[in-house]
């Protein structure tokens, strides 16, 4: 787990990049209760002779989306337990976020393989999620899929203290704050791994 950002490390949103008392939030970041945060994925960039803390989009040629591209998104709303909605914020692979505010979904039986009752039981409101486009009608209407091993959740966040899990077992992450166990459906690569670690 990363305690601690550098300059030129790679962001998501909601990242935390330093504490209020140290650094001034600059260009694509916010404050919250003391915390400087990441308004988008992007580069980190701290000044340390002012004092100031960013983060810069890497500039790239506008991501295109189509059938089958991987997208990182964060999810936004679960409708009735059988869609999660997801902003998307970015193509894998490239480092520009993406700027129009597009939201995708992802459909229950999209999810995973096995059987799965409940869309709560894969995914929270603040999960960051890699996903595939399934299916396109222009931008108006995207479909996600989080099947394979290497799509999934790929940071979560405790759903009682807003605080980051760890992952403990294949689709199980425990709080590293008040140790809340969670059931997600888990990427591969999720972020931050836990001692019990099974992949």
């Amino acid at each position: 787990m990363k305690t601690k950002v550098k300059s030129g490390d790679l962001v998501l949103p909601g990242d935390t990049l330093g504490i209020s008392e140290e650094f001034i939030p600059l260009h694509n970041t916010y404050e919250e209760n003391g915390k400087i945060k990441s308004l988008i994925v992007g580069r980190v960039l701290k000044d340390y002779r002012n004092k100031t803390i960013s983060v810069m989009p890497c500039l790239e040629l506008p991501p295109i989306l189509k059938k089958n591209t991987h997208v990182i998104g964060e999810v936004i709303d679960i409708k009735e337990e059988k869609i999660a909605l997801v902003r998307l914020l970015g193509v894998k692979g490239l480092k520009r976020p993406i700027f129009t505010n597009l939201i995708a979904g992802i459909y229950l039986p999209n999810v995973q393989r096995a059987y799965l009752n409940k869309m709560s039981d894969a995914f929270h409101i603040g999960d960051i999620v890699e996903a595939k486009i399934h299916e396109m009608l222009g931008l108006s209407y995207i479909s996600l899929r989080t099947v394979e091993k290497d799509l999934g959740v790929i940071r979560a966040l405790c759903t009682k203290c807003r605080n980051p899990m760890a992952k403990i077992g294949r689709n199980l992450v425990k709080c590293t704050n008040c140790g809340n166990i969670e059931k997600r459906k888990l990427s591969i690569n999720y972020i931050i791994k836990g001692e019990k670690n099974e992949n």
